[in-house]
């Protein structure tokens, strides 16, 4: 019984094949590990261009620069016991 034919492109990274060939030239898939007609990532169902449809991408809403409100408010909090403590024990 002899060994199945290589396909013409490998299906775990695409490189073509020669078509004597007992390995992959580039990753070394063989048949030993067994050649197979579709990669094993083919069923992963990832979401592909096909999938994005035509809309572009939503803008993303833009920061604005500046410090935040409640960390103001953290600031004034710290000072007032800063000096709360510093009275204290004075």
């Amino acid at each position: 019984m002899s060994a199945p034919p290589p396909p013409e492109i490998c299906a775990n990274c695409g490189a073509a094949i020669p078509p004597r060939a007992r390995a992959c030239p580039a990753c070394g898939a063989d048949e030993r590990t067994g050649w197979r007609e579709t990669s094993v990532y083919d069923a992963l169902d990832l979401p592909g261009a096909a999938d994005e449809g035509d809309e572009p991408p939503a803008p993303r809403a833009r920061r604005r620069p500046g410090v935040r409100w409640y960390w103001a408010v953290i600031a004034c909090v710290l000072a007032a016991g800063l000096i709360l403590g510093a009275v204290a024990l004075w």
